[in-house]
């Protein structure tokens, strides 16, 4: 179903490069929310509500982020207490530290780290970690009004987040070990499962987010 009537602030999507910006955007358009694409620390200082989307690899998303002093903004934006949605790589930037070839500096917005997925092998699990699974709801957070425990939602990732602190967890998911796969913390959520790809699960996760 479209809807014909704005929800809430537009959401600004930011453009560094490494994601499918546009899938993201016409996901929350399906919602009838506002979406546009930004690319400067201007533009995410102004912005009412961001998502920081992103594929591939950790340090070199956190190198671009930096040499475009979009990291700066984005911290600035998430004092301000402002809503902010990580997806995927936007989610274990978040951390102190990743160790995807060699070790890089996150943003330092939630205390621990991000490592390689190890699974066991002989229960022909593969990594990357690619397809469905499901989710198990362990907080309320806003991005999951209106979802069930247990419902599937679409992943693509050989990476994934411990965080220091086991309250910020809003879901887990297992793959032959259990794994976080969204955060919460105060106006931060954060999903290492791609929404705009989850169909109607991550639809209505993307219109909570567009009208928190």
């Amino acid at each position: 179903m479209h809807y014909h009537r704005s929800i809430g602030s537009t959401v600004s999507i930011i453009d560094y490069s490494m994601a499918n910006l546009r899938s993201v955007q016409k996901a929350f358009e399906h919602n009838g929310a506002g979406a546009c694409i930004i690319s400067t620390p201007e533009e995410v200082r102004r912005a009412d509500r961001i998502v920081l989307p992103g594929v591939g690899a950790i340090g070199d998303a956190l190198k671009t982020l930096r040499g475009r002093g979009l990291d700066d903004a984005i911290c600035e934006h998430i004092a301000s207490g402002r809503p902010f949605l990580g997806i995927c790589l936007g989610l274990q930037m978040l951390f102190d530290v990743g160790y995807e070839d060699g070790e890089h500096i996150g943003l330092g917005i939630c205390r621990g780290k991000c490592v390689r997925l190890e699974v066991d092998v002989t229960h022909a699990l593969k990594v990357p970690h690619m397809g469905w699974n499901q989710l198990r709801i362990k907080s309320e957070s806003p991005l999951l009004r209106g979802i069930d425990d247990g419902c599937h939602v679409y992943f693509v990732h050989g990476y994934h987040v411990v965080p220091d602190d086991d309250v910020i967890i809003a879901t887990t998911t297992d793959y032959g070990v259990s794994i976080i796969s969204s955060i919460w913390k105060d106006n931060v959520m954060a999903t290492q499962f791609h929404p705009e790809k989850s169909q109607v699960v991550g639809l209505k996760m993307l219109d909570n987010f567009a009208r928190f």
